[in-house]
């Protein structure tokens, strides 16, 4: 990831896996009774350790995760990498002070831990031993305890010079702590059809000479997370993300590196496309490389454009969602191009944005983006964010913000980070539509009104990044894949390729001039200052009056000299 305020995300990212690794053999299941008891014990003793002259605790909150990974990668038509990986990462929260005032503060750090010479590792043990597990949080516990109350101090110092703290409307909101244990289903993971399956897409994608590099991934994790606070809450839940993904490469007559890939993710393995299916999608993806490697190279623009439902979810992840995530608002560092718009216009008055973490499906496509419960032990909850355009709400966690004292289930990490407000499954909902065919006239008809000579069409798009910082340019990029001229004059669609799309989000946002009616759903991963977490968009395709591309940067080299062995 980059700079703190560098918002990128890999839409079509690869499972990522933990260090840690052991056998089935070797791992023992994990009791949810037997785990929330060597909890209780500890969280008991945490909550009493106190530095003496200094406050103890006010709020503690322990995690352990059971994650399983498995994958199996293919190149140039053979299995390069199989793995099989366990890890039982943990995480503690140490919160001193009150709710209104503690060692918290928006995104900053919870912990002075920079000058430490030894760190707690943040794993458990992989055979459960109450023991075991009781000595890995007591050592974290700590460590998170000192450096919570180090902070805690220096914060109460700088109160000395702030007018206008950004924790002013408090650091936690309170919560009703909740119970629950649900199963998780165990991975229906068979390495040798998996690895069958893997080395056919390979040779499909190979057979095409123009791709000299190719990979095929295919991936399950399971994660089982147990969640115990000071505040009673006992969560035992998790899920199980299959993914299947296919990416390929080739070199333009001019040196130009071009790549595409498709990814496919479900929350159970028959979910997931079949084999012929897949082995469409193989070809299909290497037809497109070639197509992209004959056309041509596209100037920048400015003018109407098409974004196809994969692209629209895209545009308003990075321009939209990540700049209404509750702790940008608080964070000076922070451009809170929200901030204060409450009740204020800030899309066109036909379209609603709901993030919805709690619906499974849309249709015949798992969503990514579900989950029951937030990093935090709050429930997922269904928010508005936009309204016939008005803005209504923030994505929240516990951290308040002014005019929300309360969590929207949206608080949400990687495993071992801090969880902050983050996206779920966004949706935007058009209350008017129009056909495609309609949308594509319209389109042409408002480029012959700015003397275009073409509009564009995008269908396919990798993923974007987007920047908040103050002080900084408050912009968002997009990578689309398959971009299309549509000519004025003749209706013709011709491929381009070599621009990203640049924008700022307000301008951006406020030129969305009409909306398709067959909303499609795309899934990935985000990266924020939370880490990587699973995401998904659901929008039909929008007609910008003005978007801009820009020639994307990259070198021009040879392809390989020798054709392939």
């Amino acid at each position: 990831m980059g700079p703190r305020m560098l918002v990128i995300c890999l839409v079509l990212a690869s499972t990522k896996f933990s260090e840690a690794n052991a056998s089935e053999a070797q791992v023992s299941a994990l009791d949810s009774k037997a785990i929330f008891d060597a909890l209780d014990q500890e969280l008991t003793r945490t909550r009493a350790m106190r530095l003496e002259s200094y406050p103890p605790p006010y709020f503690v909150a322990f995690a352990v995760e059971d994650m399983q990974s498995v994958d199996v990668i293919a190149r140039f038509g053979e299995v390069s990498r199989s793995e099989s990986q366990t890890s039982r990462p943990i995480h503690v929260e140490v919160r001193v002070g009150d709710y209104a005032f503690d060692n918290t503060a928006g995104a900053g750090e919870t912990s002075d831990l920079y000058d430490l010479t030894y760190t707690a590792p943040r794993l458990g043990p992989l055979v459960f031993e109450p023991r075991a597990l009781r000595s890995a949080f007591w050592l974290l516990a700590d460590e998170q305890y000192k450096g919570a109350t180090s902070v805690f101090l220096k914060k109460k110092g700088a109160r000395a010079y702030q007018i206008d703290p950004s924790d002013k409307d408090g650091c936690f909101t309170r919560e009703r702590p909740r119970t629950d244990d649900r199963p998780v289903p165990a991975l229906a993971w068979n390495e040798g059809n998996e690895s069958a399956l893997a080395k056919k897409l390979s040779r499909t994608l190979g057979k095409d000479s123009h791709v000299f590099d190719s990979t095929v991934a295919l991936s399950a994790q399971r994660r089982h997370r147990f969640f115990a606070s000071s505040e009673g809450a006992r969560l035992a839940f998790g899920r199980v993300i299959y993914a299947v993904q296919l990416s390929a490469m080739t070199r333009a007559k001019d040196g130009i590196l071009l790549e595409s890939s498709r990814a496919f993710y479900a929350g159970s393995r028959d979910r997931l496309p079949n084999e012929a299916a897949l082995e469409t999608e193989a070809k299909d993806l290497a037809g497109d490389l070639k197509a992209l490697a004959a056309a041509p190279m596209i100037d920048p623009y400015t003018g109407p454009a098409i974004l196809a439902p994969e692209a629209a979810g895209v545009l308003f992840h990075e321009a939209l969602g990540h700049r209404l995530e509750g702790e940008r608002q608080k964070d000076s560092g922070d451009g809170q191009t929200f901030k204060g718009q409450i009740g204020q216009r800030i899309l066109p008055a036909f379209l609603d944005v709901i993030d919805d973490p709690t619906i499974m499906a849309s249709g015949d496509h798992d969503l990514n983006g579900h989950y029951l419960y937030d990093e935090e032990g709050v429930p997922a909850e269904r928010v508005t964010l936009v309204e016939k355009g008005l803005l209504r709400s923030f994505l929240l966690s516990r951290t308040p913000v002014e005019g929300f004292s309360r969590s929207n289930g949206h608080g949400r990490a990687e495993t071992g980070q801090k969880p902050q407000a983050r996206m779920g499954t966004t949706i935007v909902n058009a209350r008017t539509t129009v056909s495609d065919q309609e949308l594509r006239r319209m389109l042409i008809e408002e480029a012959k009104k700015q003397g275009k000579p073409y509009g564009l069409i995008l269908r396919d798009v990798s993923g974007g990044q987007t920047s908040t910082e103050t002080g900084g340019y408050q912009a968002f990029k997009g990578a689309p894949r398959m971009v299309f001229t549509v000519d004025v004059k003749t209706g013709e669609e011709k491929l381009v390729r070599g621009v990203e799309i640049v924008g700022t989000p307000l301008s951006a946002l406020a030129r969305i001039i009409a909306a398709g009616n067959t909303p499609k759903v795309f899934n990935g991963y985000c990266g924020a200052e939370s880490g990587y977490v699973p995401v998904s968009t659901i929008a039909p395709a929008l007609l910008l009056s003005e978007i801009e591309l820009q020639r994307s940067s990259k070198e021009r080299q040879r392809a390989p000299l020798l054709p392939r062995p």
